[in-house]
């Protein structure tokens, strides 16, 4: 009898320790706002892993632009209890470093111009790596010269408290100076003011505008087109989500490619990797991509040469091969 139950309390103890290694392993994500960009991200991370052979518990999160709701989400999450946290954006991750400093929870960020600059790097950011959408400023110059060989004047516009944004226009800045490239520039402190931004650019007669990878600038595509286009000039973006919301052309990032990168990385942690032991990542390729709509829209011609080295993300009739 003694024996059964010994048995019997040894297949228990099995099923329970069964049960708690089989235990989901608990993803959270949380993105600052909504914009085409972000999503694409969350949800190629989100894909990937559910198609994984561990099994994650996902938790979503979006602060929706509302800076003192992020924090509180990040630390909701910490309480909570997660196994892994993949911040997107710049702020997102700057925050998550200080609310989980000493959760011991390993930090995945996602889409983080500079993570140099941004303090994610270093001795104390052990638990933190991740995937950067650093463009290099060259490829910006060169994008426009592909499409306007003979440009006199760039006109960078960014938002002023967005570290992402601003490293990525100070990489172009010192290019041109370099490279004896004229430019004019204007930031934003908010959304309200990105019309006279742009406004006050093209009154400096930019031949072309140029925006990185801005999160709330890239929220709010459809007011800086319909302004610049309404001049005849061209919006280059850091983001083939940015040229499917109007955008002219980008070369830069397919947010696709990164979110896929990301998830390796946290299935890779969930696998017994440790954070420190995998280098931040940059993006392995970048994307080439032109609106021909937006073309149409600002009158421009483009090359059967020139467009042989782009994909068409919008046809001139408006169809959008975004995410295919």
């Amino acid at each position: 009898m003694f024996n059964r139950i010994l048995a019997l309390a040894l297949v228990l103890m099995f099923v329970v320790a069964g049960a708690a290694l089989a235990e989901p392993v608990r993803v959270a994500i949380v993105q600052p706002l909504t914009h085409t960009s972000l999503n694409q991200i969350r949800d190629t991370i989100i894909a990937e892993l559910e198609a994984s052979d561990i099994e994650f518990e996902i938790i979503t999160k979006n602060a929706e632009g509302d800076s003192a709701a992020l924090s509180t989400i990040l630390e909701n999450v910490k309480n909570d209890g997660v196994d892994i946290l993949v911040p997107i954006a710049t702020n997102t991750a700057q925050s998550a470093k200080m609310v989980f400093d000493d959760a011991g929870v390993p930090v995945v960020f996602a889409a983080v111009s500079d993570p140099v600059a941004a303090g994610l790097t270093g001795d104390d950011c052990g638990f933190i790596t991740g995937v950067s959408n650093n463009i290099p400023a060259a490829e910006i110059v060169n994008l426009i010269s592909d499409f306007q060989p003979d440009y006199q004047l760039i006109g960078f516009l960014y938002t002023s408290s967005e570290t992402n944004s601003v490293s990525t226009i100070n990489a172009a800045k010192t290019y041109c100076d370099a490279n004896g490239i004229a430019y004019e520039e204007v930031s934003i402190a908010n959304l309200s003011e990105l019309q006279t931004a742009v406004e006050t650019l093209i009154s400096k007669n930019v031949d072309a505008l140029y925006t990185g990878n801005d999160n709330s600038i890239a929220s709010a595509m459809s007011t800086y087109i319909d302004v610049a286009y309404e001049y005849g000039i061209p919006v280059y973006c850091g983001a083939d989500s940015m040229v499917a919301d109007g955008g002219f052309a980008t070369i830069g990032v397919d947010y696709v490619q990164l979110g896929g990168q990301v998830a390796d990385i946290v299935e890779r942690i969930a696998g017994g990797e440790q954070p420190e032991d995998i280098p931040y990542q940059t993006l392995a390729d970048y994307a080439r991509f032109v609106n021909l709509q937006a073309a149409e829209r600002i009158g421009m011609d483009i090359s059967d040469d020139i467009l042989a080295n782009y994909n068409v993300l919008v046809e001139a009739d408006g169809t959008s091969h975004f995410g295919e």
